[in-house]
């Protein structure tokens, strides 16, 4: 419920976090590293794919505020106020604009940047905003979707490619999104990180041992899930992505539809995929990982 609350219930938590992230000697400390080797070629169009459709997303939440299960309406709109004049500074870098869904400030009256329900739905069609949580079960028996839709809504760059989300499963989704070969493309997003960190009040929460601090402990360390749409047409010629998941599984691959968890797979046998791992694991090695898996991937596939 707040971002001290792993620490607070350490002895419990401490035993689950390790055993669900494979942390057989129960000491490790989770490192940022985002600094890729030089010399390593990390582009697909040697495995026989062309440009993939690449996204790298991170979670993060700041300090100063309860996690989004404890947040109630006023604290929401708060979060939301606090991070206009951070969104007004990355507009002043990338362009863009914020769309709220907020109906209002409360005592501070109206909200600028309030979209319709027609231009929600559009930026949901293209995967730019998040879904009504509101009607997720798991969120909100959590209490994440509480007080919907305040404190919800994005901001997007003139090129289309930065986004951050706000008031979703963490206070912050931050992502770069990108068609391209290269994988590398993907880390532009530290630039991103760095730009929003270095803004006057804005301090993520972090942990000495788990790194960045998340609503969900499955998410702690990097709080990074980078994927690639890849198309498997003869794994999933069956129409399903059970046997791509069974190849993916012992290679540390998650495998979704191309809309996300508990999405259809693409009717060209198009699938998402990302490394599962998010703790004890350093940014450089998700997306050598996420490289790997595709390699051995289609090497399956063309066999």
């Amino acid at each position: 419920m707040s971002p001290l609350d792993y620490s607070k219930f350490g002895t419990f938590f401490d035993k689950v976090i390790r055993d669900y992230h494979g942390d057989d000697s129960g000491d490790k400390k989770h490192i940022t590293d985002w600094s890729v080797d030089e010399g390593i070629d990390y582009d697909v169009k040697k495995l026989g794919q062309e440009k993939l459709s690449m996204r790298v997303r991170v979670g993060r939440n700041l300090l100063g505020f309860s996690l989004p299960g404890d947040m109630n309406k006023d604290e929401r709109i708060k979060f939301e106020q606090k991070m206009l004049p951070a969104f007004d500074q990355l507009k002043e870098k990338y362009g863009g604009q914020v769309h709220s869904l907020t109906p209002d400030f409360g005592d501070d009256g109206s909200n600028p940047n309030l979209i319709s329900k027609d231009e929600y739905q559009k930026l949901v069609d293209a995967h730019v905003m998040f879904k009504d949580m509101d009607a997720d079960p798991y969120l909100k028996s959590a209490g994440i979707s509480s007080d919907w839709p305040y404190g919800r809504g994005c901001w997007q760059s003139d090129d289309k490619m930065r986004i951050i989300w706000f008031g979703e499963e963490d206070q912050l989704r931050i992502m770069c999104m990108k068609k391209g070969s290269d994988l590398l493309d993907v880390s532009n997003l530290n630039e991103m990180l760095k730009t929003v960190e270095s803004i006057d009040g804005i301090e993520f929460a972090r942990d000495e041992n788990y790194g960045y601090v998340t609503s969900c402990p499955s998410n702690l360390g990097t709080g990074m899930r980078a994927s690639v749409h890849v198309k498997i047409p003869n794994l999933t010629k069956d129409g399903t992505d059970a046997k791509a998941k069974e190849v993916c599984k012992p290679l540390g691959l998650s495998v979704r539809g191309t809309g996300g968890e508990h999405t259809p797979i693409g009717k060209d046998g198009t699938v998402d995929i990302s490394p599962s791992s998010r703790l004890f694991i350093k940014e450089k090695e998700i997306i050598g990982k996420l490289y790997e898996g595709i390699e051995k991937l289609m090497a399956i596939e063309n066999a």
